[in-house]
């Protein structure tokens, strides 16, 4: 595989596939020693999704029963 003129590059079908890398799908560069990577771009980092469980206090039992609408017994 080659840097275009344009400085471009194809990704394989095959990897397109197995990441899901469908046309204007967002990917950011990874930067590391002697390395770059690709990935797909996330608009949050997953671990925000835990950081109102972790404020709320109280058992893992109590929340799961909240979120599923039932009273904690």
């Amino acid at each position: 595989m080659r840097i275009s003129e344009r400085g471009q590059v194809t990704i394989p079908k095959a990897l397109r596939e197995r990441y899901g890398l469908k046309p204007n799908t967002e990917v950011e560069f990874i930067a590391e020693e002697g390395w770059i990577g690709i990935r797909k771009r996330r608009d949050r980092h997953p671990v925000w999704d835990l950081v109102g469980i972790v404020q709320q206090g109280g058992s893992t039992d109590a929340y799961i029963e909240r979120i599923r609408g039932r009273a904690a017994r």
